[in-house]
């Protein structure tokens, strides 16, 4: 399964995810599907930086596009959520400057160190999916060729990504249990990747993201 394919299963997945949220509000079926997005945009991050040839241009891009979709990305979660929180490029952003502090680092368990701190960061300045998405992005970067500890480390994260939702409404556990197993699901797509590129499409999650929630956002105000 190439990068291509990978991507454009990952944009199906988001528009579901946020086309529930518009017509049928949090946790229906369609935010089921939408788990699949992240995961796989995550890899991506991975691959992305092991593969770029310009680390500067990389992350110069990834928050050029960050700025851009701010403004589409509050608006749309306003439809359903007063809280602020900062888009998905800049959880990538952080996860891709997480990949770089960790192999600058002489002595591992400093860059270990560091990934954690950036995770409590991540929390903090509350980007989305928090200290998931930056350990997410750090378990696809170092176990990138070693699949079986990719998933022994990335499913029981899944699962524990939830368990301060069900910590706070207990009521709900049954849902939150199905979300993570969602979240968990892509993994199989992800073990399919044959680091092959496909078509040269660079720019189409990095535009359609925005795009696609301003759309969202002015559909959700005529109905």
């Amino acid at each position: 399964m190439s990068s291509f394919v990978l991507k454009i299963i990952g944009i199906i997945a988001m528009i579901c995810d946020h086309s529930g949220d518009v017509f049928l509000k949090h946790f229906s079926y369609l935010n089921l599907i939408g788990r699949f997005a992240f995961p796989i945009f995550a890899f991506q991050a991975a691959v992305g930086y092991s593969n770029t040839k310009d680390f500067k241009k990389y992350i110069f891009r990834l928050l050029i596009f960050a700025i851009i979709s701010q403004a589409p990305f509050m608006l749309f979660t306003s439809t359903y959520d007063n809280n602020f929180s900062l888009n998905i490029f800049f959880t990538l952003l952080l996860g891709v400057c997480t990949l770089y502090i960790y192999d600058k680092c002489n002595k591992k368990i400093l860059g270990i160190i560091a990934v954690i701190i950036i995770s409590v960061i991540a929390e903090l300045i509350k980007v989305d999916y928090g200290a998931f998405g930056i350990l997410t992005i750090f378990i696809f970067y170092l176990f990138k060729d070693k699949k079986l500890l990719m998933v022994f480390y990335f499913i029981p994260l899944c699962f524990f990504k939830y368990v301060p939702d069900i910590a706070k409404a207990p009521f709900l556990y049954k849902t939150y249990l199905q979300l993570a197993t969602a979240t968990a699901l892509p993994i199989t797509f992800i073990l399919l990747y044959n680091k092959k590129q496909g078509p040269k499409l660079k720019y189409l999650f990095y535009l359609f993201y925005p795009v696609h929630l301003l759309v969202l956002w002015l559909i959700n105000m005529f109905i």
